[in-house]
């Protein structure tokens, strides 16, 4: 069956999902699954009915998915909603989960993916929005991955630093507002810094408890976000920034410094300033300097290029700034931001409404909105 009768039946199915009571996201998601086993199966071995099997295809990932949802939410149930300092109360086995679904067998990537969408309870649009990849190539990907492990004894876990990639992202979705899965992600950290004496377990576990911290002032009381520099330092948790710069201080003394280390230090630089203009810019562009050389990310030359425009001037991070793909996500936030303050509120107004535009979600669009309604509201001249 073609490409274009698949699309046909989209619309119907979809519907039909949703009035057997799955949530509209939930229905796109199970029935993106289900596409991509047709595009699989269907060559070989086509059904005679193609909109009943993509139905029961559909509605049993539903409830697998709901399943899992279900399962991860009775876990997070089980934690505060702020994480105490100390080591961790006894494990279950969904760190054990983490590092069988990191096999051996698997890419990293896959495994990530797979980790994420089985055990993290991450949809595969969410997913994919971490990756920067459309989310069909993320679904593909996630199904290749779980084909490759269904036949495989799972007798052999994966690495260390997978599990710590899943844990990271993890984090950084819940972190994001978009699913609570902070806490959750912490207590699996905690879980393995216990266990295994590595510095990235340590400073991977730093990063979180540092950037965790600023969490309550993150946001106003109508929920809009509130940047950094304007953050009421005061509502930070001070507990958890002393755990997190002491864990951070013993891996620092290890052998081998790695990406998590070093976010950690950046992010401890933030938590050290008594105020946004104390803060040390000129040390966290030699951390940033550092994390592109271990990773060569380009949203970490993108987030360096706001700090040399702090430790440097606007013009040196505008520069920075033009080395990069224009294309990358907040690129044209961070424009903004360094237009504005190199005295271009026309630019800067322009480049925010059109970051507002690609925002990943709600409140930062809102954000953004605002930015560029704050600038052109201004008088002329």
């Amino acid at each position: 069956m073609n490409e274009a009768r698949l699309r046909s039946l989209t619309p119907s199915v979809l519907g039909i999902l949703v009035r057997r009571g799955a949530d509209f996201a939930a229905a796109e998601d199970a029935l993106q699954d289900a596409l991509v086993e047709a595009v699989r199966v269907w060559p070989s071995d086509p059904p005679q009915d193609a909109k009943g099997w993509l139905v029961t295809v559909a509605w049993r990932r539903f409830l697998d998915a709901a399943r899992a949802d279900a399962s991860r939410r009775r876990r997070e149930d089980r934690v505060d909603e702020e994480p105490v300092p100390g080591p961790a109360p006894a494990s279950d086995d969904t760190l054990q989960l983490y590092f069988l679904c990191a096999h051996p067998s698997l890419t990293p990537s896959s495994a990530v993916a797979l980790t994420l969408r089985a055990v993290g309870g991450l949809t595969t649009r969410q997913i994919a929005r971490a990756y920067l990849v459309p989310e069909a190539t993320m679904a593909q990907r996630i199904s290749r991955a779980k084909r490759t492990v269904s036949g495989v004894r799972f007798d052999r876990q994966g690495d260390v630093s997978t599990v710590l990639r899943v844990l990271y992202l993890v984090f950084n979705e819940g972190y994001s507002g978009d699913v609570d899965l902070a806490a959750e992600a912490i207590r699996l950290t905690r879980q393995l810094a216990t266990s295994i004496d590595h510095p990235e377990v340590s400073g991977l576990l730093a990063l979180m408890l540092l950037h965790h911290a600023r969490r309550p002032a993150r946001t106003a009381p109508d929920g809009s976000l509130v940047p950094l520099a304007e953050q009421d330092r005061s509502r930070w948790d001070t507990g958890a920034i002393a755990e997190g710069v002491h864990i951070l201080q013993r891996a620092l003394g290890g052998d081998g410094l790695g990406e998590f280390q070093a976010q950690a230090a950046i992010a401890a630089l933030h938590a050290d300033a008594p105020t946004a203009e104390e803060t040390d810019w000129v040390q966290i562009v030699e951390w940033y300097d550092e994390l592109a050389r271990l990773t060569d990310s380009p949203v970490v030359r993108l987030n360096r290029a706001v700090a040399v425009g702090q430790a440097d001037g606007p013009r040196a991070g505008l520069t920075a700034l033009a080395a990069l793909d224009d294309t990358l996500p907040r690129y044209d936030a961070v424009a903004a931001y360094l237009h504005e303050r190199d005295g271009d509120p026309v630019t800067a107004a322009r480049l925010y409404a059109r970051a507002a535009g690609k925002a990943r979600d709600l409140a930062e669009r809102d954000h953004l909105t605002r930015q560029a309604a704050r600038l052109n509201s201004r008088p002329a001249g």
